[in-house]
């Protein structure tokens, strides 16, 4: 029987290890689409994964990359055949089911978007779900009325995978792209992407964050939360909007209603895993549409690294140790 490689999480006492197995088909979970993977990414919910209290996964072994991309090997769903190019991100991919980092892998088909003309396999991972995360938020902010000559917009945490891709999406689309980082060495990378003004991430956590303070933004993209998020609902234009999708600041936000019910700003919960495959197709279909990167694609890698690289990146994706994408090629 075939066999591949795959890197496989099991824990070991009070720690988790990272150990590359060898596995055949038979090793694979459930599902209706075997895929033949070719690149997945490194995000920080896989970093997550890897940690002894991460939150993310009930029970190991497992095989961790919450994104996929490559060419269909076997099917049993009539929506795919074998040659067919695929990705696959969210749902339980690398939680709850065995995910990217495997040569092989084998998913629910209802978890399966095809790729879409114009993408190529490589570039739907450098998107990943930290694109697809930064494309759905735009998204949702567009729907909730955001426009370019609204005004500028904030994107947190500028140098991680959702923030650098978004900061490219939002100036690729004619929008004033204020973006915020801690890495003040980055100036030149973050206005490579887009930016026109950047701001330190100290400055969205002041020591007192008033209800209502100074309007400042039409809208926001933030994968960061915690305090800062607290401020940006404070400096938010009237009807202002900010898509929230993470975490790495906390998850208590100390605000108040008063941004809410005195200027109608609105905060946007993104949740890029059971997000509708109707959303999902749309967004997809914008990433290689109005939304696609080009050029700008290669500046958000951070690096492109092989199956036994991946445990130094899921330390350093921790630690923020990576500006942009890590590229996992199979």
């Amino acid at each position: 029987m075939q066999q591949f490689r795959a890197l496989v999480l099991e824990q070991e006492g009070e720690r988790i290890a990272a150990n590359i197995r060898t596995r055949t088909l038979a090793d694979l979970p459930a599902g209706e689409v075997t895929i033949r993977v070719q690149y997945s990414s490194v995000n920080y919910k896989d970093g997550l994964a890897a940690t002894i209290n991460g939150g993310v996964v009930k029970s190991y072994p497992l095989v961790p990359g919450i994104d996929l991309a490559g060419t269909v090997a076997e099917s049993s769903d009539s929506r795919f055949r074998s040659g067919d190019k695929v990705v696959v991100t969210g749902y339980g991919t690398g939680v709850s089911h065995d995910g990217g980092y495997s040569e092989y892998a084998r998913v629910p088909a209802d978890w399966v978007v095809p790729l879409p003309a114009g993408l190529s396999v490589r570039e739907a991972m450098v998107l990943g779900t930290a694109g697809f995360t930064a494309a759905l938020s735009v998204h949702k902010l567009e729907h909730n009325g955001l426009r370019p000559d609204s005004g500028p917009v904030l994107v947190t945490g500028a140098t991680g995978g959702v923030g650098s891709l978004a900061v490219g999406m939002l100036a690729k689309l004619g929008y004033e792209v204020v973006a915020s980082t801690g890495k003040q060495t980055e100036r030149d990378y973050l206005r490579k992407l887009g930016a026109s003004g950047i701001i330190s991430r100290e400055e969205l956590t002041p020591e007192r964050i008033r209800p209502l303070d100074k309007q400042r933004w039409a809208g926001a993209v933030d994968p960061v939360g915690g305090k800062s998020l607290a401020y940006v609902l404070s400096a938010l234009r009237y009807g202002g909007s900010v898509a929230v999708s993470g975490l790495t600041g906390g998850t208590e936000v100390p605000a108040t209603v008063l941004p809410f019910i005195l200027r109608g700003v609105s905060l946007i919960g993104i949740d890029s895993v059971e997000c509708p495959m109707d959303v999902r197709l749309k967004v997809w279909e914008r990433l290689a549409g109005d939304l696609y990167l080009g050029q700008f694609l290669e500046e958000s890698i951070d690096r492109e690294i092989d199956l036994d690289e991946v445990p130094t990146a899921l330390a350093d994706i921790m630690q923020a140790k990576m500006r942009g994408r890590a590229l996992v090629k199979l």
